[in-house]
């Protein structure tokens, strides 16, 4: 509300000053005056009110800018978070600097030199100091910003550790679906793309690949805190993009090509509700890249907890074998049994498939 009150005086103001100009040009024509656009008081006066608006505009940019910076920044979660928001407000301040320096001149010239009777321009062809100046200094700063950005690039993509936890997230219009390894041999099973179906086999899971027997299927992304996460990331059908703003993780989700994201959470979802005060608060899993109509509800819940609790969440959670059973048949005889054991659905040895599957 403020802000548009604001607004609606600087623009107020500003059409005042506009009908007191135009005034003052009809009372000099109504006098019998002639009003030389060149050197009218009128011509002094827009040169005066660039000064106005620039210490206007300048001033109005950084009071809102600060007196309103927690409405547009968002906590940080994650150890990467930290240093890409540095790296960010670092480029911010370079920017804004060179914005703020380049609008002086450029407001100072028009009033400095603003037309006046007998002065002539002076002209200079080149100047070998002057560009050597605009080349080389923003180079060195753009190449200082790009290296360090690449190198934070190349800490985040790079291969994670062995105690990394691994997920996988698959996009599709227009849901999320987290796939995890199971807790008893911790390790996600192949996929192809040939074995999606619409029965059930949403991922692709290759059944002839005994790490897929435990895998199970999640519609909420559970993070542990204080521990490496590598999100392995594919797309089914469209270009999709996973964004978890308090984590500072961004990465497009591309059909045909697999990308990943190296990270660590910093803050529990109840560490977070207790730092804003905000009981309600949930983290969350959006799609930034508009990929159809229903794009904006393209969400995931996102919950982050203790090693002991999401272990024991992981515990909780049924195979997705053990979910689609019919599935069983396209296991090879030989790992059959093993498939049922790893997935949980044979707690009496001797049971058979068909009874499995009852």
């Amino acid at each position: 509300m403020m802000s548009l009150i604001i607004i609606l005086g600087v623009v107020l103001i500003l059409g005042i000053l506009y009908m007191i100009f135009r005034v003052g040009n009809l009372v000099s024509i109504a006098k019998g005056g002639v009003v030389d656009e060149k050197s009218s008081t009128a011509n002094k006066v827009n040169a005066a009110l660039f000064i106005v608006f620039m210490v206007g505009s300048l001033g109005l940019f950084f009071w809102y800018s600060f007196s309103h910076f927690h409405e547009y920044t968002l906590p940080v979660a994650s150890v990467h978070g930290k240093h890409t928001d540095n790296l960010f407000w670092i480029t911010m301040w370079v920017t804004v600097i060179a914005f703020v320096i380049i609008s002086i001149v450029m407001f100072v010239f028009i009033y400095q030199y603003q037309y006046k009777e007998g002065r002539k321009a002076k002209y200079f062809p080149d100047n070998h100091y002057l560009e050597l100046a605009w080349t080389i200094i923003p180079a060195i700063v753009l190449a200082v910003l790009i290296f360090t950005g690449l190198r934070a690039w190349n800490d985040i993509t790079s291969p994670a550790s062995k105690d990394a936890e691994v997920i996988e997230l698959v996009a599709q219009q227009f849901a999320w679906t987290a796939r995890y390894p199971g807790v008893k041999d911790k390790e996600l099973g192949k996929v192809s793309y040939k074995l999606i179906d619409n029965f059930g086999n949403e991922f692709g899971l290759d059944l002839s690949d005994k790490h897929s027997f435990d895998d199970f299927k999640s519609l909420e992304l559970h993070l542990p805190v204080d521990q490496e996460i590598l999100l392995k990331i594919r797309a089914k059908d469209v270009l999709h993009s996973v964004f978890l703003p308090h984590f500072r993780v961004k990465m497009d989700a591309v059909p045909g090509m697999p990308t990943q994201f190296k990270f660590k959470a910093t803050k529990t979802t109840q560490e977070m509700r207790d730092e804003l005060g905000n009981p309600n608060f949930n983290y969350e899993l959006a799609c930034t890249e508009i990929c159809g109509r229903g794009h904006f509800s393209m969400k995931m819940p996102v919950v982050v907890e203790s090693q002991e609790a999401y272990e024991r969440w992981k515990a909780s959670q049924e195979a997705w074998l053990k979910q689609n059973p019919g599935y069983l048949d396209k296991v090879p005889a030989a790992l059959k049994e093993a498939a049922m054991i790893q997935a949980g659905m044979q707690k009496d040895p001797g049971a058979t498939v068909a009874e499995v599957k009852q």
